[in-house]
């Protein structure tokens, strides 16, 4: 099989809503597993969302309202385990564990994406609305450009109002309260938690015109208080 080129993995993934996130040559240290035969990994490829892209697709799977657990991951599977195959290359994805592969510390070795203020990785065009939904794994050597560094934003947002909006203050230094979190979207007081989406998050100026439909965002809280 031909290796492809990052237009051909573009163009397979696009029509799912799903963009190219970035790639990069594996080293032993970066925790990427040997294929399936035992060969390593040459070239690693992340696949994810950028904004709502991937909702009008996914809305319409038949894995969307079909009532079992995980139906976003499942969907994920199924459509990036068959583009693997017509390339050539093995799937890794982010949930499925334990053990739990480092898909944010690959995100920030091929994206141009840091830690926030509250722990989200921040894209400098995308803000907070983006994810890694999973990575193609190739035998053969890519050509993957080297992503373009940029400053984080954080960095320049004086005010900072992410970790000033949420009503229970579960951003803190000591880390994300994620108990506290999901205590109060599950109450009576966490309504526009549940359905608009996680105010900490939409209070961050960078890229609002990527946020979320409204939709996506209680379906992403539903899927959060439902792993209690």
């Amino acid at each position: 099989m031909a290796v492809p080129d990052l237009d051909v993995i573009r163009q397979a993934v696009e029509p799912f809503g799903l963009a190219l996130r970035g790639g990069f040559h594996p080293e032993t240290t970066d925790g990427v597993p040997a294929l399936q035969d035992g060969r390593p990994c040459a070239s690693l490829v992340l696949i994810g969302n950028i904004g709502g892209s991937l909702w009008p697709i996914f809305s319409r799977s038949p894995e969307k309202d079909d009532g079992r657990p995980h139906p976003l991951d499942r969907w994920t599977r199924r459509i990036l385990d068959g583009i693997a195959r017509d390339l050539g290359a093995e799937t890794l994805y982010p949930f499925g564990g334990p053990p739990w592969l480092p898909f944010q510390r690959w995100a920030q070795k091929a994206d141009s994406v840091q830690p926030s203020a509250i722990g989200i990785l921040i894209h400098a065009d995308h803000g907070l609305w983006h994810a890694y939904r999973g990575a193609l794994a190739f035998e053969a050597s890519l050509a993957l450009p080297s992503p373009v560094r940029r400053p984080r934003p954080c960095d320049s947002c004086v005010e900072r109002p992410c970790l000033t909006t949420c009503p229970v203050g579960a951003f803190t230094p000591r880390g994300y309260d994620v108990a506290v979190c999901r205590d109060h979207v599950a109450g009576s007081a966490g309504v526009a938690c549940r359905t608009n989406g996680c105010l900490a998050r939409l209070a961050c100026p960078v890229g609002r015109d990527r946020a979320y439909p409204a939709d996506q965002m209680a379906f992403h809280m539903d899927t959060f208080l439902s792993a209690r």
